[in-house]
Parts: structure tokens; C-alpha cells; sequence
């Protein structure tokens, strides 16, 4: 079983960056196996237990969370100007290599998912892998049989690209408002705004709930997040 070196394993779990674990590692906060270990060199395994301090760590070989995310923060792990996604996460969060799988506009809600684990972030963002997304969006404009049609054999944006074809289903309309859900297997940049602002609407609100197998946990409210269940790792996987 692959090993790695106790202070890396300690700061790749957010505990403190490499300095700070050594220390707390010879000041003799961590024990591994029950065992006191004052040497930040000492090699475990994932079959080992690590104590800090009074909390027996939860070590997994890839970390995956998901984030009902806020609509006053961008998608990236840091920005000069802007709030960012990560600024919801724990300290300890912040601090152990998570980044976001894709992303979403500053303005859009919803499912967000996190992990630790590149390989699998680049097959669910990958265009040869083409994952599903599900999202509900609010739009000024009455959508109709032209607008459904339009999405299936794919809107042609302001740039003069050509989406893949899309499922665009219909809620419900009230007054001048349509409410729907769309099913996209690619994700261009504000491509959902893009699409029905060349059919001469706009997106009021958008929210994604689905991406691929994993869906938005209903009682996870906005900005708050959550790490994946057993299952849903194992969907994730999966793919």
C-alpha cells in the first residue's frame, strides 16, 4: 500500500502548511497507531490511524465535496478582485488542494463539486466525456415550440459558435415569464444566457442542480457545502 511522509499527509489535510505540521508533529500533538510520533518523516499508510491533538483524522485517498453555490462569488481558487468559491470552505478546507470540477457564472446557483482528485476532474470537464448538466432557469420571455426546437439541433451564439444539441423543457409560463429546466452536455462559457439571448430572451435566473450522476442536495442551502456520501463517490467514479 502506497505511503506517504506524516507531515505531508497532515498538511494535505489542511491541518497547517508543511512548517507549521513539523512543528506541531515534534511538539509531540500527533500520534499515529495510539503511538506518540515526534518525526514529521514517519511514513503511513491509509491502514494507519492519525491523531491531532484529540481528533482521529478521516483519510481518504481523494476528497470530493459538493457546494450549493452563492451568486456573488466566481469559480476559481483565487482572484485579486473577487470573492471566490473558496472563501465558503473551512480553513482546513482552503487549505487541502481542493478545486472546483467546471464551473459556473458569478451570477448562477447551484451545484458546484470539489475535489482533490485531477484525473477524475478532467474526464467530468472533458469534451470527449460530454457529462450531462441539469439546470433550472427562470427566463424573461415566453418559451415556446421554436425555442425547444432550437436547442435540439443547437444555437448558434454571438461568436458565431454552434452548440450540441440540448433538451429545453417547459415548466410553466406566467405573464411574460417562463420557467424551465435545460440539459447540456457541454459547457461553453454564460452558455445557457448566451443560447436564449440569441433567441431574443433572457436568463433571470439560472441554477444548476445535476452534473452527471451527483444531484444538488435539497437541503444544502446557498453557500453552504457538504462532502460526498459513500455512494456518490462510487457514482462519480463511475464515469
Amino acid at each position: 500500500m502506497e505511503t506517504e511522509r506524516l507531515d505531508k499527509v497532515l498538511s494535505n489535510l489542511g491541518i497547517g502548511s508543511r512548517s507549521d505540521v513539523k512543528i506541531a508533529i515534534k511538539q509531540g500533538k500527533v500520534l499515529v497507531n495510539g503511538i506518540l510520533t515526534k518525526d514529521p518523516k514517519t511514513k503511513v499508510n491509509l491502514e494507519d490511524s492519525v491523531q491531532y491533538e484529540t481528533e482521529i483524522l478521516i483519510r481518504r485517498k481523494f476528497y470530493y465535496f459538493m457546494m450549493n453555490k452563492a451568486p456573488d462569488c466566481i469559480t476559481a481558487t483565487e482572484d485579486p478582485k473577487e470573492k471566490t468559491v473558496m472563501e465558503y470552505l473551512s480553513f482546513r478546507h482552503q487549505n487541502m488542494n481542493l478545486f472546483p470540477i467546471g464551473r459556473l457564472d458569478k451570477e448562477t446557483e447551484g451545484l458546484l463539486l470539489f475535489t482533490t482528485n485531477g484525473p477524475l476532474a478532467h474526464k467530468y470537464t472533458s469534451p470527449k466525456h460530454l457529462v450531462t448538466k441539469e439546470y433550472y432557469a427562470e427566463i424573461h420571455g415566453v418559451v415556446g415550440k421554436e425555442e425547444i426546437d432550437a436547442f435540439e439541433t443547437g444555437v448558434t451564439l454571438d461568436d458565431g459558435y454552434k452548440t450540441l444539441p440540448a433538451k429545453l423543457e417547459l415548466d410553466s409560463i406566467n405573464g411574460d415569464k417562463s420557467f424551465v429546466k435545460v440539459w447540456l452536455r457541454e459547457g461553453k462559457y454564460r452558455q445557457i444566457r448566451r443560447m436564449f439571448v440569441s433567441l431574443g430572451m433572457e436568463v433571470v435566473y439560472l441554477k444548476r442542480v445535476r452534473m452527471g450522476a451527483i444531484e444538488l442536495d435539497p437541503n444544502l442551502r446557498v453557500g453552504n457545502y457538504r462532502e460526498l456520501t459513500e455512494e456518490e463517490i462510487k457514482q462519480m467514479e463511475a464515469l
